[in-house]
């Protein structure tokens, strides 16, 4: 790590769903491949501390985890040097850094909010963007890494009603805590599973249209885990690879959000809900 000197601060991505098996960790691994192709400096932590996947994903061994930096943090303290803690991942001339999840679930259980975060603070010191890959839940740390986050992708998919409910639920969650709603970016995975839920439907339900809605590939998803490259990284690409670029290009350059049409009809989802 010897290589990244200049301070800086980074951006802040982090990645919250209220539902599992949304594809945050695939998502976040891909950002953090296509941001590190584009030159930058880039850090992908693993805070989904008891089921955490990303050092699975990426076929890592890595030596450290957030439990081993948070014990170095009590003896060293404000001289730590985070990202000493990192493992890399490389493809061809692609680099990232990985913060891996506990091993253990008692270490687990023992990680500290306010370590999580300072962590965090650090490595934006060194790192252009710092991706946060986070558990499903509004616990005391995901609240925090929201707030301090400059840009929050909500997860969800429209394949069960009850997957909906709980978007539903943590889209209203983070409007009555007062979030900035402009750093809130709902995005839509597998959106042409076969389901009867129509897509519209769910964004007159939450008040908003997707930010930005990525295709259903299980089988590109299923090759690019077995074996441990990106989809971004694949010569030849997928639909859902090029959609994850497009994702990262938006909020790269900032790009403009359409508003909401209001003048819409009520539909049968919005009455069960209502």
């Amino acid at each position: 790590m010897a290589e990244i000197a200049q301070e800086i601060h980074g951006v802040v991505m982090s990645f919250f769903s209220t539902a599992s098996a949304v594809g945050k960790t695939l998502i976040s691994i891909n950002m953090a491949s296509e941001l590190a192709r584009q030159g930058k400096k880039v850090c992908l932590l693993d805070f989904d501390l008891q089921f955490g996947d990303v050092s699975n994903y990426l076929q890592l061994l890595p030596k450290y985890t957030v439990y081993d930096l948070q014990q170095a943090m009590r003896f060293q303290g404000d001289e730590i040097r985070a990202e000493e803690y990192l493992t890399p991942y490389k493809y061809h001339n692609v680099v990232f850094y990985v913060l891996a999840a506990p091993t253990k679930l008692e270490e687990a259980y023992n990680v500290d909010a306010d370590k999580a975060l300072i962590m965090v603070r650090q490595l934006q010191k060194v790192f252009d963007y710092v991706l946060v890959d986070t558990t499903s839940m509004f616990s005391k740390l995901n609240l925090a890494l929201l707030d301090l986050s400059t840009i929050v992708s909500f997860l969800g998919i429209v394949d069960f009603i009850p997957t909906i409910k709980n978007m539903k639920i943590g889209a209203e969650t983070l409007k009555n805590l007062n979030f900035d709603k402009n750093k809130i970016r709902l995005i839509l995975n597998r959106s042409n599973a076969k389901t009867r839920i129509s897509i519209k439907d769910v964004e007159r339900l939450l008040g908003e249209p997707f930010y930005h809605i990525l295709p259903n590939d299980f089988q590109a998803a299923s090759r690019s885990i077995k074996e441990g490259v990106p989809l971004v990284l694949r010569s030849g690409g997928s639909d859902l690879g090029k959609a994850l670029q497009e994702l990262v290009a938006r909020y790269t350059n900032r790009a403009y959000e359409e508003p909401v049409d209001e003048d819409v009809p009520e539909s049968w989802l919005a009455r069960i809900f209502g």
